[in-house]
């Protein structure tokens, strides 16, 4: 028996490691793009290097997901230490082989950890995290690299890229995490990537004439010397124009070919592992993404969305919290109240995820759904406060299934609700108001918990045949076009228009079109035989 054509995604394995890239910018508290113009930088000085172009793929690979496990020990980290995010960004602008440098990092954060309790107890505490954090260092730069390497394996990259990653901290002079490698033992494009990525953390910080020099200082312990002096040597030819090569589509068109698009299997693939990156940042959170998904993927078909819409829905649950890792792990997992401001941080962690999966387009359709997965009808949600005529039914959907599976969860603050319990309280909320009843229903039934008969009309009470109709009719088909594609006649085409268009209570294709866009139906690539 012969297997059927793979699919393919149209979605390139470049774009999955650039969009991961701007996530792990906000999680090591980096500007958006550090990455990118870290894997400007890397690229062309693995050139000027004469790197071949296997290395060069790994120069690529490594400088865009050199940071992909940095969430492994968010938690172990935060305990100590408070805010995990300022931490790594402080620890990137030190030379860690430094012993007064990184005394003072460490001392610093801890004093901002305990800088509300009594002098006594803050004394205590700095005092058992000097000694727990002498203890946590190998751990967690260890588990950043198993961690880093996992993912990268799951999203298919050789084994060169995967061996590199667990080189992270190596330094030149053989103090460095986590094997202690040495010299030329260290893998040359981890010595590119390393150097690259610190002449933009410290210009960034520090201009170029003190960055410089702080370069050169470190030049035969944290870096090659050999990289050093080229870099030196070429350094206004290496950085001329790097923000302008550092955009998006300058960073997919520096990568070596062959270029990798990814299957439909593959593109399922990548969005688990973008989820369990998410995921592992709490312990409270793993698996939460995955379980998000499934809920909602299954609840699509009980409202009677298509096949792709519920493909559509399962990736952009997996994707939800991808906007999370820019917060620091001490406030997702602070048992007390939050602050003001900590709850303003939190409001934002939708929006971060839009930004994440804002390209390419693939992404962005799944980035429009996952920005409203806290949005409610009466307006009370965030980060936008959407009220009902503003949210797509996937959204609707989303919002009500990230609801029920926090619920039956347990977090830091409080302990997991009984399934049963979780139900009353989501449909108390949709009596209220804040969630649709149908998403509510379709979640509670894709749970396993008895419901009436979902009334499937999300979407205008739609028939899946009307919908398929009314993506088409968005996309400029005409009549006869539509009858083609879908293997229907062309006046049972019409009579389907004319009962979609009173549903929606339009007159116009431009009308019918504005819904589709409106309610996110506009972008589904497959139709309903």
């Amino acid at each position: 028996m012969t297997a059927g054509p793979i699919a393919n995604s149209g979605v390139r394995r470049a774009e999955i490691l650039v969009a991961l890239s701007l996530a792990t910018d906000l999680t090591m508290g980096q500007p958006l793009e550090f990455a990118m113009r870290s894997c400007a930088l890397g690229m062309r000085l693995g050139r000027v290097l004469g790197l071949g172009e296997a290395e060069l793929g790994e120069v690529y690979c490594h400088a865009l997901l050199r940071f992909i496990g940095c969430n492994s020990e968010a938690y172990s980290v935060a305990a100590v230490y408070g805010d995990d995010v300022a931490l790594r960004r402080d620890f990137a602008l030190i030379d860690p082989g430094n012993v007064a440098e990184l005394a003072a990092l460490v001392l610093r954060h801890l004093r901002n950890a305990n800088s509300g309790a009594s002098a006594l107890n803050a004394a205590w505490s700095i005092a058992g995290g000097l000694a727990a954090a002498a203890k946590l260092s190998a751990p967690v730069l260890s588990a950043h690299c198993e961690v880093a390497q996992r993912l990268a394996q799951r999203l298919g990259l050789g084994d060169g890229v995967c061996r590199n990653l667990g080189q992270l901290y190596e330094r030149w002079d053989g103090r460095g995490q986590p094997a202690g490698l040495k010299g030329e033992a260290i893998a040359l494009p981890v010595r590119v990537v390393t150097f690259a990525q610190d002449v933009i953390v410290l210009r960034n910080a520090h201009g170029d004439d003190t960055a410089f020099a702080k370069l050169k200082a470190r030049s035969g312990k944290a870096y090659d010397p050999k990289i050093v002096d080229r870099f030196f040597k070429r350094a206004e030819e290496l950085l001329a124009g790097l923000d302008e090569l550092s955009s998006w589509q300058g960073v997919l068109a520096l990568e070596p070919s062959p270029h990798v698009f990814l299957s439909e299997e593959d593109f399922d693939e990548a969005c688990l592992a973008m989820a369990d990156f998410a995921d592992i940042k709490s312990p409270y959170t793993a698996g939460h993404s995955r379980a998000v998904g499934e809920l909602a993927a299954v609840a699509a078909r009980r409202c009677g969305l298509t096949a792709a819409d519920a493909v559509v829905l399962r990736r952009a649950g997996l994707l939800h919290d991808i906007g999370q890792v820019a917060l620091s792990a001490h406030i997702w997992n602070k048992p007390g109240p939050l602050t003001d401001g900590e709850r303003e941080q939190i409001r934002l962690h939708p929006y971060y995820g839009e930004r994440v999966l804002a390209r390419p387009a693939a992404l962005a359709a799944l980035g429009a759904i996952v920005c409203q997965h806290h949005e409610r009808l009466d307006g009370s949600g965030y980060h936008r406060a959407e009220r009902a005529s503003g949210l797509s039914p996937q959204g609707k959907i989303l919002a009500a299934a990230e609801a029920y599976q926090s619920m039956i969860e347990p977090r830091c603050y409080r302990s997991a609700m009984a399934p049963e319990t979780a139900a009353e309280t989501l449909k108390r909320e949709a009596r209220d108001g804040r969630f649709d009843a149908d998403a509510v229903a379709a979640v509670l039934a894709a749970a396993g918990h008895r419901v009436p008969a979902v009334r499937r009309d999300l979407v205008a009470g739609l028939t899946a045949r009307e919908l398929d109709v009314l993506r088409l009719i968005a996309r400029g088909r005409s009549m006869k076009e539509i009858a083609r594609e879908l293997g229907i006649s062309p006046k049972t085409v019409d009579n389907h228009a004319q009962r979609l268009y009173a549903k929606l209570e339009v007159k116009t294709r431009g009308g019918a079109t504005l819904f589709a866009i409106e309610h996110g139906l506009a972008a589904a690539q497959e139709l309903q035989k």
